[in-house]
């Protein structure tokens, strides 16, 4: 679209009346409570571009630290007529027609294992995947019964799941990642990838990953196929697998063994 033709929709945040601009966050300080760190909090919101800010809320957090929820008006604004976020395109599909298309296009179940790897202990995001009882409404992945739904659980090494991808032939890897301090996920994320990639396994299998600080397009700039934050539920995942599973269909090889 050129400058010509392009349509700006400016947006900031809406509090009291269209376009004031008044946003609510939220903090800790690593201080105890009293009225100079309430102040420090409401200078910090001031070096945050936001104007008038008050503190409305606060409250120690235990020794040696303090939280803070602060009041303000954001002077900026976005033109989300600009914005592109990148995302997996594919066809979100009910559970019958994922079943359907999957007996159609493989003519046998497919394979899906899902853990939480390494260090994560947090099988939440997962289990509403995977789980028969799914989450939210959204049956898991065990109910389809076009899928053979492997669930792994918390703490798994890659090592060992990289093992049971071959041991049961899968065709999908998921993977949750809700511990995310220090970037650790990421760290993680890496090493499932880079290890599938000196198996010469990567290519053989759809590799997914989930969780609260994952987008798409960091998926794939770790090596994943696709990345699903809040908001997904299994026919989310389900039907971007057999999309994919289908776009590949003529290239892929089945793992052996080793």
């Amino acid at each position: 679209m050129s400058e010509a033709q392009h349509t700006e929709q400016w947006l900031k945040p809406y509090g009291d009346t269209l376009d004031d601009g008044r946003v609510q966050l939220s903090f800790t300080l690593p201080v105890p409570l009293d009225e100079n760190t309430k102040e420090a909090a409401r200078q910090l919101a001031m070096q945050m571009g936001l104007t008038e800010p008050a503190v409305v809320h606060s409250e120690n957090m235990g020794p040696g630290f303090s939280f803070y929820v602060v009041y303000g008006q954001c002077t900026h604004r976005v033109d989300v007529s600009r914005i592109q976020v990148a995302k997996p395109e594919f066809e979100v599909l009910d559970k019958a027609a994922i079943n359907d298309k999957i007996a159609r296009l493989m003519g046998r179940k497919m394979v899906v294992i899902g853990s939480c790897i390494e260090t994560d202990a947090h099988t939440v995001g997962i289990d509403a995947i995977m789980n028969m009882k799914g989450y939210n409404g959204h049956k898991g992945l065990e109910s389809y019964h076009e899928i053979r739904a492997i669930n792994m659980g918390a703490q798994v090494d890659s090592e060992d799941l990289v093992a049971r991808v071959i041991e049961e032939q899968a065709d999908v890897i998921l993977v949750s990642q809700v511990v995310t301090q220090k970037n650790i996920h990421l760290d993680n994320l890496t090493k499932l990838s880079d290890l599938l990639e000196a198996e010469g396994l990567r290519e053989r299998v759809i590799l997914i990953v989930g969780g609260p600080r994952i987008s798409h397009e960091l998926a794939k700039e770790l090596g994943y196929d696709a990345g699903f934050g809040p908001g997904c539920y299994a026919e989310n995942v389900a039907s971007f697998a057999i999309d994919e599973w289908a776009r590949r269909r003529h290239v892929c090889k089945p793992i052996s063994p080793a």
